[in-house]
């Protein structure tokens, strides 16, 4: 049996839905799907409430295969869920909360930062879903030893500010003058601070404006020290829960206080999984075992 991952086509969203299927070792298919208009997504939370599964509101392609559970991520994605699983006889996972719809997916995996209510078909994570695999972006030579930046961007909640990048550089390079440094931006990050990049001397950078590659899980494999800015959980929860490094946070000016970035964060730091970076770092390695966490999940039994 196999499960049928719904797409759509965000990369943080279907990479949480592979990583699903790839900690419980399922053979999965890939549709694509997605509302027919903005009403009709709209139009979803009411059938949904009411009980009403509509395949005419969204666009999908033909279904033939025989499948266990129907997985996705993405408020896209929640509405159709249901509705194939319905067609298909078969199981729904949803895998962060599905705000807007009625929780009644079979399954629900869904992350503390979200506050999810405490019902027996809510599996509480404290980090995102992901699955850490190196494709040999970067490869570490023998002896030699290395710290990794990875650095995001602004957002709605932060502002990722060149003052602000150039003094924590400063005192990354300070703390780790034996260390190869090594740097990977995102699609977020500001030219000006790429620009002062160039000023330190890395190993090797990754800019992903020039050069967009992904070499998260080669540093992560490799480094003693990994520091990432505060604005993407999904970074975060891959250094929390692969390789071996220390991780520190470089926490970016928040908008607001309360928010899932903040409230993930604190809870990692309680777990000793990370540490905020304040000039000074810590030796925070605690890894935590999304395999592990998934134990008890048998969406094909």
């Amino acid at each position: 049996m196999k499960v049928l991952i719904l797409s759509d086509n965000k990369p943080g969203h279907f990479n949480q839905s592979l990583a699903f299927a790839g900690h419980l070792h399922l053979d999965y298919e890939v549709a694509e799907v997605a509302f027919r208009s903005r009403l009709s997504k709209a139009l979803s939370y009411l059938c949904d409430r009411l009980g009403w599964y509509v395949p005419a509101l969204f666009v999908a392609p033909l279904l033939l295969g025989d499948y266990c559970a129907v997985v996705s991520a993405g408020s896209e994605t929640y509405y159709a869920n249901k509705t194939l699983a319905r067609c298909l006889g078969c199981k729904s996972v949803a895998i962060m909360l599905p705000r807007g719809y009625r929780y009644d997916f079979s399954l629900i995996v869904a992350q503390e930062h979200d506050r999810p209510p405490l019902r027996a078909n809510i599996l509480t994570l404290p980090i995102n879903l992901c699955r850490v695999v190196p494709g040999g972006v970067f490869r570490g030579e023998p002896g030699r030893r290395y710290v990794s930046l990875i650095i995001g961007g602004n957002s709605k909640q932060f502002s990722l500010e060149a003052p602000f990048m150039r003094a924590r550089l400063e005192e990354i390079f300070r703390l780790f003058p034996e260390h190869d440094i090594l740097v990977t931006t995102s699609r977020r990050t500001p030219p000006e601070v790429e620009r002062i990049l160039k000023e330190f001397p890395f190993t090797r950078s990754f800019i992903y404006s020039q050069d967009p590659v992904n070499p998260i899980p080669d540093f992560l494999a490799i480094s003693d020290y990994v520091f990432i800015t505060s604005d993407s959980t999904s970074m975060i929860s891959e250094a929390v829960s692969f390789g071996a490094a220390a991780v520190e946070i470089l926490a970016l000016p928040a908008k607001n206080r309360d928010n899932k970035f903040s409230r993930m964060v604190a809870r990692l730091a309680e777990l000793g999984t990370l540490h905020l970076f304040d000039g000074e770092v810590a030796a925070c390695r605690r890894k935590i075992d999304v395999a592990e966490r998934l134990k008890d999940v048998h969406p094909c039994a």
